[in-house]
């Protein structure tokens, strides 16, 4: 991944620290570890990112951000990818575990009333949730997984790629200045 790319987008720890909002966590962001962008952090972030993101609970980002400060990831970046699942995209990315769930526990698929309502919910809770949660673990931890290995991947090829364009470069320099000194 291109440090400079993901720098451009990151919050600053100082910025953060002087939001009043925030004041009350400044000891726990102080820690310069949690904003380095290295390959292991910046994987080990969407780790804990994608992992926190899949799980239905309340407060991922609070959860998201306990994950980063006990793994040293990178903090903003864990907590940001938990919006992964937001307003638009929890019914479907919940649905989905939920279906995964059914499968993992071989139970049938609810079906769906043609209108969904809180009290139609709260009456399915007992039948849902067991489904739901084992098909949102299993998700989060695939995905998880895949993210942090799919991002160092591609870190070690922007890396290579970069140095093989580096020593491309520095040949044709070199080939340049021995053509000026054979003429």
């Amino acid at each position: 991944m291109p440090r400079r790319f993901l720098q451009r987008y990151m919050p600053k720890p100082d910025t953060i620290r002087k939001q009043r909002s925030l004041r009350f966590m400044a000891p726990l962001i102080a820690d310069p570890g949690l904003w380095l962008l290295t390959r292991r952090s910046v994987s080990n972030a969407f780790s804990v990112g994608v992992f926190c993101a899949m799980l239905p609970i309340p407060f991922q980002m609070v959860v998201a951000a306990l994950g980063a400060r006990l793994t040293r990831c990178n903090l903003a970046l864990s907590v940001g990818l938990v919006w992964i699942t937001n307003p638009l995209t929890m019914p479907l990315i919940f649905y989905g575990n939920y279906w995964l769930g059914t499968v993992i526990l071989g139970k049938p698929v609810r079906d769906a009333p043609s209108r969904i309502s809180t009290h139609w919910i709260a009456e399915q809770m007992h039948d849902i949730m067991p489904p739901l949660i084992v098909g949102s673990l299993a998700t989060a931890i695939v995905l998880a997984i895949v993210a942090n290995i799919a991002i160092r991947l591609i870190w070690r090829w922007h890396v290579s790629h970069n140095w093989k364009r580096r020593s491309q470069k520095r040949r044709q320099r070199r080939a340049q200045v021995k053509a000026e000194l054979d003429d």
